[in-house]
Formats: C-alpha cells, sequence, structure tokens
C-alpha cells in the first residue's frame, strides 16, 4: 500500500505554550521538515528560545533560530528591551504598546521564504481565538490575506496552516495534554525575569486556560493568588 503523503511544513516556534503546542500537533498532523524562530530583542527571548530548542530535539526537528534585530532598533514596543521610543509614542493606546506592530506578518514572511527555500509547502501559526482583540495580525482575515498572497508569491505555492485559529487558551491547552507537551518547558511571562510573574497580561492568559481547562499548571509564579476556578487533573 503506498504510503500516506503528508505535506512538508515550516513551524513558527516561539517557545510559549500556543506555538510548542502547535508543534506537537504539526509533528502529528504533517511532514514537519523544520521549526523557525526569531530572535527580534524582546525582554523574553532568552527565555523562550531555550525551550524552543529543548523540544525540537525531543522531536527531533531541525530548529533555525534567525536573528531579526532590526525589530528592537526600529520598531516600538514596550516588549523590547531597549524601549527606544516609549517616551514619544505614536500608538493608539497603552495596550497596543505592549505588541509588537506586525511582527507575525514579519515572521510569516521570512518563514514562507525559508520554507520554500527547503522545500516546504506550508508553514504552521500558533495563531488562536483569544488573539484577535489585541492582534490584528493573528486574526483569520489576515492570515487567509496573507496565505493566499504566500500561494501567489511561491513556486511551492506555500501555504499558511492556522490550526488553533479559531480555538481558545483553554482548547489548546487540552490539546497539548492530550499530546503529553511538558508545559513547564514553555514560557509565556512578558518581564523575562527568572520565573513568570504570575500578573501580566500573558501570565494571566496562561493561568486562566489551565484553570478553565481543569489541568493543572506546572509553572512557578512569583504571584500566584487563587483565580475563580481550582485547577483539576
Amino acid at each position: 500500500m503506498e504510503e500516506d503523503y503528508r505535506m512538508k511544513v515550516v513551524v513558527l516556534l516561539s517557545g510559549g505554550m500556543d506555538s510548542v503546542c502547535s508543534l506537537y500537533y504539526s509533528k502529528e498532523k504533517y511532514n514537519v521538515i523544520a521549526a523557525v524562530s526569531f530572535d527580534y530583542g524582546s525582554k523574553y527571548n532568552h527565555k523562550e528560545l531555550p525551550y524552543a530548542s529543548y523540544h525540537c530535539g525531543k522531536l527531533k526537528i531541525p530548529h533555525t533560530v534567525m536573528k531579526v534585530g532590526f525589530v528592537d532598533d526600529y520598531f516600538e514596543s514596550s516588549l523590547m528591551k531597549d524601549g527606544s521610543y516609549a517616551e514619544n509614542s505614536k500608538l493608539k493606546n497603552v495596550s497596543s504598546k505592549t505588541i509588537v506592530p506586525f511582527r507575525n506578518g514579519m515572521m510569516l514572511a521570512i518563514a514562507i521564504g525559508f520554507a520554500e527555500s527547503l522545500g516546504g509547502e506550508g508553514v504552521v501559526i500558533a495563531a488562536h481565538s483569544g488573539d484577535y482583540s489585541a492582534y490584528p495580525d493573528c486574526r483569520e482575515k489576515f492570515l487567509k490575506l496573507m496565505s493566499q498572497a504566500a500561494k501567489a508569491g511561491t513556486y511551492n505555492k506555500v501555504k499558511i496552516l492556522r490550526p488553533f485559529v479559531y480555538l481558545s487558551k483553554e482548547e489548546i491547552v487540552k490539546i497539548g495534554r492530550k499530546l503529553d507537551v511538558d508545559f513547564s518547558k514553555t514560557w509565556s511571562c512578558n518581564k523575562g525575569d527568572d520565573i513568570h510573574c504570575g500578573e501580566c497580561d500573558t501570565c494571566l492568559g496562561r493561568r486562566e486556560a489551565f484553570n478553565s481547562a481543569r489541568v493543572s499548571d506546572p509553572t512557578v509564579y512569583n504571584y500566584n493568588e487563587p483565580l475563580s476556578l481550582d485547577p483539576l487533573d
């Protein structure tokens, strides 16, 4: 019997819980030829990237880290180490300062070219429904159009695959649990200290996801007052 064909894909891998889950999910569904991470000067890159490398090593997936230092030099965000433009912000509101403008758009463009160079046919991104309000380049409207552009602009007609785009973070936790993801080796905190702060938006989102999923959270937090639900394992 002829072996089932599986699409060759590259996975965008930050080292956060969503992207790590997408790596394990993709390993089950596709032929993952590589994972790519980006070192763009955030306060927490040094915490995320080792976890990205760990999971690629565990799954025997080639891992490439690309340095894109120009993002830290020229883009405004409080997530950067230097915060060069914080005093002269032209962003519309405080919450928008905690994103990197068009980050996913840039990373997808690079990953698409990388995938085509490796003979790949798809790029996997872990964007999910919880990202919609804050991140315009995580929304299905954008990702669908970006995928169309990628297919039109590559010989391999590379697609952008977004398996979690309609899922909540809670649902991603459940998927990760089924796939035996070690969540203790993922990073979510915006501050990049020794342990998760437990109070920033990403930490709170992480904690709420585990609570809602009724899955024990292995993360060590500096601040860990109980949320509204008690996790059950």
